[in-house]
């Protein structure tokens, strides 16, 4: 089943930490086409971390990733550069910078890594922001934009290359409810419309219930996986208590909304 779908990233064996402190030992997982994959746990569980290792900024203590089938950790030169346009990542500032507008900052990785005319440029920027839902405040700074539009903005800009993978830090961070919804409805849009396959880092459990198809649990003590599958079915029948514990909390919002 799952099996036969083609293979995006790959952690094999891979150990992550800072110094002497290691905070993930030798977490082996696959994210596949098309899917949304989300990363969860408890505050210092690794989940920031492991992300920046998957995105190439850390080299791990030990270990491989691999992005369709190539090796990050032990790519050089252009080889690395090649790998690394694969992807999009969403900062959790969204990492706008304030002195160009919002579609000069969407224009900006095709300013560094194409020698497209200047029309297309403009062109494709635009487009990004149209799927997004911001091509009337493309001229805008982003100054002037909500936190929900400066998500979406930085979105734009993470997919102005087509990568065949997005990663997302914390998405839903500072944003209200209904805001979170919606940049929420946006990511299983972009999923299933565009087949672009998400990697999200988040501890908002409604996000994950909402567009992950299936979530890794982090266990800070263990520096492991400890569970791994669809959110629903692990709420119900992760072997771990606090897991199912920690996964129910969004029932009991759920029911105290209602």
């Amino acid at each position: 089943m799952s099996e036969t779908r083609k293979i995006l990233i790959e952690a094999r064996d891979l150990t992550i930490g800072y110094g002497d402190r290691l905070v993930l030992e030798r977490i082996n997982f696959k994210v596949f086409r098309g899917e949304v994959f989300a990363v969860l746990g408890a505050s210092g569980s690794g989940k920031s971390t492991l992300l920046k290792h998957l995105i190439g900024l850390y080299a791990p203590v030990s270990g491989d990733v691999l992005i369709s089938g190539e090796s990050l950790v032990h790519a050089e030169g252009e080889d690395r550069r090649r790998i690394l346009r694969r992807f999009g990542v969403l900062y959790q500032s969204g990492a706008l910078f304030g002195s160009l507008t919002t579609v000069e900052n969407v224009r900006l990785p095709l300013d560094e890594f194409t020698e497209l005319p200047e029309e297309a440029k403009d062109l494709i920027a635009l487009s990004k922001l149209r799927l997004v839902g911001l091509e009337t405040s493309a001229t805008k700074l982003p100054a002037d934009l909500s936190g929900g539009m400066q998500k979406r903005a930085g979105i734009a800009r993470a997919i102005v290359l087509d990568p065949c993978v997005l990663f997302l830090d914390e998405p839903s961070a500072g944003l209200d409810p209904i805001t979170s919804a919606g940049l929420d409805a946006l990511i299983h849009e972009l999923a299933r419309g565009l087949g672009i396959t998400f990697v999200m880092v988040t501890h908002e459990l409604a996000s994950i219930f909402s567009v992950a198809d299936r979530v890794v649990v982090l266990d800070p003590k263990e520096r492991a996986i400890v569970a791994e599958g669809p959110p629903a079915w692990l709420r119900e029948n992760a072997a771990l208590p606090w897991v199912r514990q920690f996964l129910n909390r969004e029932k009991a919002h759920e029911h105290q909304d209602a």
